[in-house]
């Protein structure tokens, strides 16, 4: 096999692994579907054009999130995107969900989305990709210590907000 059918399926593994994961967490820093889809896209793009710099296989999925990351902080500098109410954004479910849970999501979404992003971001990673503490340390560049006082402040300031909305009790098992 030649380097560059090596290299291609070294990407389209990296591709196939971690795409779901991408998509959701492009979704929750940007909340629209099209600018998600763009933010793969782009951060397929750079891995591409950088995958010999990945020498560790068990740092892909961090090094790929890094990468969108940056992608999103580069449409900043570009043009001023179009934001999207979460609220307004429709995901199927496969359940119906009872109205008093419609309701706790809707909320826990805008308590979530008012956060910093400095206490938002290492929340979702942890909440909605499954990160440990650890690989959302590396994929910060910040200290583990720094990413517990952060998921606990968040988590503080989410219990605050909901208990002001009349929310009480463990929602979603966040606390």
């Amino acid at each position: 096999m030649n380097t560059e059918a090596a290299r291609q399926a070294k990407f389209n593994r990296l591709a196939e692994a971690y795409g779901t994961d991408l998509y959701r967490f492009a979704m929750w820093i940007c909340g629209n579907d099209a600018l998600a889809k763009d933010l793969v896209q782009e951060t397929y793009l750079r891995a591409w054009k950088a995958l010999d710099k990945l020498n560790d296989p068990k740092a892909a999925k961090s090094w790929l999130l890094t990468i969108l990351r940056r992608e999103y902080a580069r449409t900043f500098e570009r043009k001023v995107p179009k934001f999207t109410n979460v609220d307004d954004v429709v995901v199927a479910d496969e359940h119906e969900l009872e109205p008093q849970e419609r309701m706790e999501i809707r909320l826990l979404r805008q308590a979530i989305m008012k956060l910093a992003p400095k206490y938002r971001e290492p929340l979702m990673m942890q909440v909605v990709l499954g990160y440990s503490c650890k690989e959302i340390s590396e994929a910060l560049k910040v200290s583990k210590s720094a990413v517990m006082t952060q998921l606990f402040r968040a988590r503080e300031q989410l219990k605050l907000s909901l208990q002001e909305d009349g929310v009480t009790g463990n929602v979603h098992g966040l606390f």
